[in-house]
């Protein structure tokens, strides 16, 4: 059974194969190689993921510190199909490194981990709900990735952004249904616009805001870019920035 302490040698790993991954995807022409390489990185991490929800008897979402495993997971996921799809080479190296991150802060912050669940997230809805609202982050982290970098550049292709976006914003979409689905179980209302609830709406609608901009305006290319990151920080702010608000200091029912 492996516990917090044997996260640093699975993420290590995972870590030298997804850099493997990257540094061949940017020399070009070793697609097929460094996919494998991935692959073999996300398959390393996620059998951590599954021996930690072994050893908890209980899927691992309930810290910050637990949804941040499965951010750092998806990350190069997204990379890797983002990669494959629009054969964008900088892109593994840019989710390898922001999955680093994340890693890096469950490393220096360990959370104490513990079996021990709160009636309210025994609902069957909690874990989907929360699982795909973290492909939603990384996938939209990604996008956001990727504004950055068209951002410097003079010729810009917002194709991918996009694409990405709607796939973002399909799984907040389905992930919110879900969680409204799980607040009906657990507190007897679908919403009740809580701050976490009200930064939800407002990420969404943000964006709904984007592809729509995009839609009626595909010129304004610019203005875009800079928009899809304030959505991002938007986002950043509802998974874990209103943990600091003092509106949601004993108030909220999702601080645990």
């Amino acid at each position: 059974m492996v516990n917090w302490n044997d996260l640093w040698l699975f993420a290590l790993l995972a870590l030298m194969f997804w850099a493997a991954g990257a540094v061949l995807s940017l020399r070009g022409g070793r697609q097929r190689l460094a996919s494998l390489l991935t692959v073999c990185g996300l398959l390393v991490f996620g059998t951590y993921i599954a021996l930690m929800w072994h050893s908890l008897e209980r899927p691992p979402l309930r810290t910050m510190g637990e949804t941040r495993l499965w951010y750092s997971f998806f990350l190069p996921l997204v990379g890797l199909i983002t990669y494959i799809r629009w054969r964008y080479r900088w892109i593994l190296l840019f989710s390898t490194m922001l999955s680093t991150v994340f890693i890096c802060i469950n490393l220096l912050r360990p959370e104490i981990h513990d079996k021990v669940m709160m009636p309210a997230l025994q609902s069957p809805w909690f874990a989907p709900h929360v699982i795909i609202y973290m492909f939603a982050y990384a996938t939209t982290g990604v996008a956001a990735l990727m504004s950055v970098w068209q951002l410097c550049r003079k010729e810009r292709d917002l194709s991918a952004i996009d694409n990405l976006t709607r796939v973002g914003l399909s799984f907040i979409t389905v992930g919110m249904l879900f969680g409204a689905l799980w607040a009906k179980e657990a507190w007897g209302t679908y919403w009740s616009w809580d701050p976490k609830e009200t930064w939800a709406a407002a990420t969404w609608l943000c964006y709904l805001i984007y592809l729509h901009w995009r839609r009626c305006r595909p010129a304004s290319v610019r203005p875009a870019l800079l928009w899809q990151i304030l959505c991002f920080l938007c986002l950043q702010m509802c998974w874990w920035g209103i943990n600091y608000l003092p509106s949601a200091q004993g108030v909220s029912a999702h601080t645990y």
